[in-house]
């Protein structure tokens, strides 16, 4: 999949991130997505606070040079996480998995972690492809639904991943 790349977002991109993370779809399969994906003001804001923030990589996800997603890594409570999001229109053809791959080999810490809704059998698929494996599930808010889902989180660890 060498047509897959990441690259650094610029102001341009802001419209088809928002356009991607307002998808009725994609939120279902996300959950844990903005509680009013429709809100441009709550999406200026929050992305503005990412791109401020000094432990937030946040890259575009490009096939063959076209917006595909985005791809961040961020740490929460110490733990060093990693998200990808594919548009709609790109899923089922390898681009998350690519874009995994190519954010977790620019990523020197370990452990990774990453979180999915238990229901996103996909993006699961896509994290397991790549080395990471489940350490617990719980139940939590997903704000995308507006109700509780099983959350699963994984780890990548250094004698795994081979990074």
């Amino acid at each position: 999949m060498g047509h897959i790349e990441l690259r650094d977002l610029d102001d341009d991109d802001l419209d088809a991130v928002f356009e991607m993370m307002r998808d009725p779809e994609a939120v279902r399969m996300a959950a844990f997505a903005a509680e009013r994906p429709d809100d441009r003001d709550a999406f200026d804001a929050w992305i503005a606070r990412e791109r401020a923030a000094e432990d937030v990589t946040l890259l575009v996800v490009t096939d063959r040079g076209g917006f595909a997603g985005t791809a961040a890594a961020f740490t929460v409570d110490g733990d060093r996480e990693v998200s990808v999001w594919i548009k709609r229109q790109s899923w089922g053809h390898g681009v998350g998995a690519a874009a995994l791959r190519l954010l977790i080999s620019h990523e020197a810490e370990r452990p990774l972690y990453a979180r999915a809704a238990a229901h996103n059998a996909a993006a699961l698929a896509v994290l397991e492809r790549n080395g990471f494996t489940e350490v617990s599930r719980s139940v939590v808010y997903a704000p995308g639904l507006g109700r509780e889902v099983d959350e699963v989180v994984l780890t990548l660890v250094p004698a795994l991943d081979g990074y």
